[in-house]
């Protein structure tokens, strides 16, 4: 008899193989999994090689072994489409994914499950983040040379120095990332006439990205720790949904050179422009203009154009780039009659999201029906409705979809400093000031993300959050005090545990240190690190919750101040399994119930305490430190 899955959603709960409904706890692994190995520094090179990405295999166990060591349960484990299919189109790293499937059968010896996360931050590496292949750029007739020289995009190696902290989400404006993000999700509509070796843009790229998951799914099928697939990492819409091509929208970084969409699609092509510079600082402020592509260089190899010159949006007219169709990315005849919205931005999640969301795990589900599929939409923006009806397929089965939502404390993150009285809302930008701000004003974000999924009836995890361990420039580094980001992940944690939602902190890089951070950007968020050998501000992120319950959860909370936890629930006969950390007790711990007639089993060296219930009752179970002698 075949054996059932680890896990299966039932509703908006996940229950493992015994039917109790599971909570997941974990972390990505790793932020470092953006970039090659080799070689060293992040070059832009197809010749590249991802093996050793999250770690060697030698280390793998010293790894796994530390995370079940902390009650993680579930990895949501980073790869990139590069990684799979750098090479070119088609010629697949075999070697990758060899290696690949020996880290996560390593997985399956400490009982940590995985989801693969196909990541992408801005596109690629060559458009300032990590994700697609190089050639998918050259198949648009881009000189990846000039990518940087012409403006359309910039790089940390580009900026050098003056590469400002948390400033690659610009690149979401620059021409490369803009176009390559519409042509995937839209070329259809917006670039009908753009074929890659005769086949549509967007049909040529989809049908690539998919093709490598898959490929790669066949490779890792005998993984037990494997539950399932994310679609795609913080899709975006690119040029999707912009009401003018001639003014500035959708800004969202700190402080930077910011083009008009017009403005990127120009000097794309060689027409030097003056961009404004702006900041945020409780409202956008300019400040200045920046020349980009002052040289006139074009992106385009000989025999190429903008695909938006060919779809006639603008023009060059005595010399001079001319808009022509202004709204063309909002008011497409075509689309906005299919539109059940009149602004194109408003459906992008549903006209042309959803529509690929559902290929993917259409595609993975042929030859992986137990699959979950862990959905995102544009971070903060646009998210995809996935109904009853929206997860069925013919014969009568149906998808197994759990939104995997992205919420993280934007002026921490930005800022690098910490501080409990102020916050910004990210949806609405609303800043709360006072005492406990940053508690009460995360919980109701947190709580907002959470009802969304669960009222169309299914499970939400939040995927990615965390606090910069760099903060205060590396005071941490120097003090070896990191209760600032342990402070601020306890308020983080008591937000999720009053959603009893599930959650994966962004990061764990076992590449980290002091020095070099992430290895990405400059980004600093892992809670590992190679200079310190261990974790960082462990009791923020590891501390007690129900991992597994028999019946229905109620209400969890931990109390940091007093370490006393609870957890209430309306039980049924078997063992509810508690993860309690001794780091949190380490003169010891006990443990009571209130309701129902139950039996504790306190297991210290596991790390678990142990509820067997025989019958339906509401109960509560305790843990709290044994009193000082």
């Amino acid at each position: 008899m075949k054996t059932p899955a680890r896990y299966a959603v039932d509703g908006i709960h996940i229950r493992d193989r015994s039917g109790r409904i599971a909570l997941w706890r974990g972390c990505n692994l790793g932020g470092d999994s953006k970039i090659p190995v080799f070689p060293e520094g992040n070059p832009l090179s197809f010749d590249v090689t991802f093996v050793g990405r999250p770690f060697p295999l030698s280390q793998a166990d010293e790894h796994f072994a530390r995370l079940a060591g902390w009650g993680f349960n579930l990895v949501r484990f980073v790869i990139t489409w590069e990684a799979v299919e750098h090479a070119g189109p088609g010629i697949y790293d075999e070697e990758y994914l060899a290696y690949a499937r020996e880290i996560l059968k390593k997985a399956e010896n400490y009982g940590i499950s995985v989801f693969i996360d196909p990541h992408q931050d801005v596109w690629s590496r060559w458009t300032g983040g990590d994700g697609a292949p190089g050639w998918t750029l050259e198949a648009l007739g881009f000189d990846l040379p000039k990518i940087t020289e012409t403006g359309a995009a910039f790089t940390q190696a580009s900026e050098g120095e003056s590469y400002t902290p948390m400033s690659w989400g610009f690149n979401y404006l620059r021409y490369a990332n803009a176009t390559m993000w519409t042509l995937f999700f839209g070329g259809n509509t917006f670039a009908p006439g753009r074929y890659v070796d005769g086949v549509p843009v967007q049909d040529w790229l989809q049908d690539h990205f998919i093709d490598a998951m898959k490929h790669a799914a066949r490779r890792l099928k005998d993984c037990d720790a494997i539950i399932g697939f994310g679609t795609l990492n913080e899709p975006h819409y690119g040029f999707i949904g912009l009401s003018s091509l001639s003014q500035h929208q959708r800004i969202t970084a700190p402080s930077g050179a910011v083009p008009t969409a017009f403005q990127a699609i120009a000097a794309a092509s060689g027409f030097p422009q003056k961009v404004a510079r702006v900041s945020l600082a409780g409202k956008l402020r300019r400040n200045g203009v920046e020349p980009l592509n002052p040289s006139g260089e074009s992106l385009f190899r000989e025999g190429f154009v903008c695909p938006w010159l060919e779809a006639g949006v603008w023009a060059i007219e005595s010399g001079i780039p001319v808009v022509k169709k202004d709204n063309w990315f909002s008011k497409r005849p075509e689309w906005a009659r299919s539109s059940p919205s009149k602004s194109g931005g408003e459906t992008f999640a549903e006209c042309f999201l959803k529509p690929f969301q559902r290929r993917f795990m259409e595609a993975l589900s042929k030859k992986h029906g137990h699959y979950i599929f862990f959905v995102e939409g544009v971070p903060h923006a646009h998210r995809v409705s996935w109904s009853e009806e929206d997860r069925a397929l013919e014969g009568g089965s149906s998808l197994s979809v759990v939104e995997a939502f992205h919420w993280y404390d934007g002026i921490t993150l930005l800022t690098k400093k910490w501080h409990s009285w102020i916050i910004a809302d990210s949806e609405t930008s609303a800043v709360s000031v006072g005492p406990g701000a940053t508690a009460r004003v995360s919980g109701q974000q947190i709580a907002r993300f959470t009802d969304r999924p669960r009222g169309e009836g299914i499970p939400a995890l939040l995927g990615e959050f965390g606090v910069p361990f760099d903060l205060c420039k590396g005071r941490s580094y120097r003090t070896g005090d990191y209760s600032a980001q342990e402070s601020a992940l306890g308020q983080y944690y008591d937000a999720i545990d009053s959603q009893l939602l599930h959650s994966t902190i962004w990061n764990y890089s076992a590449s980290n240190t002091h020095e070099s951070g992430d290895g990405w950007n400059t980004e600093d968020l892992s809670i590992y690190s190679a200079s310190d050998g261990d974790g960082r501000a462990v009791r923020g992120f590891s501390r007690p919750y129900a991992m597994a319950i028999s019946g229905f959860p109620v209400k969890m909370g931990f109390d940091r101040k007093n370490r006393r936890f609870s957890l209430t629930w309306d039980a049924v006969a078997g063992v509810t399994e508690i993860y309690v950390p001794n780091h949190w007790f380490p003169e010891g711990w006990r443990s009571s119930f209130e309701g129902g007639d139950a039996e504790l089993e306190e297991l210290p060296a596991a790390q678990r305490l142990l509820v067997t219930t025989s019958g339906e009752a509401r109960v509560t179970a305790f843990v709290y430190p044994l009193p000082a002698e």
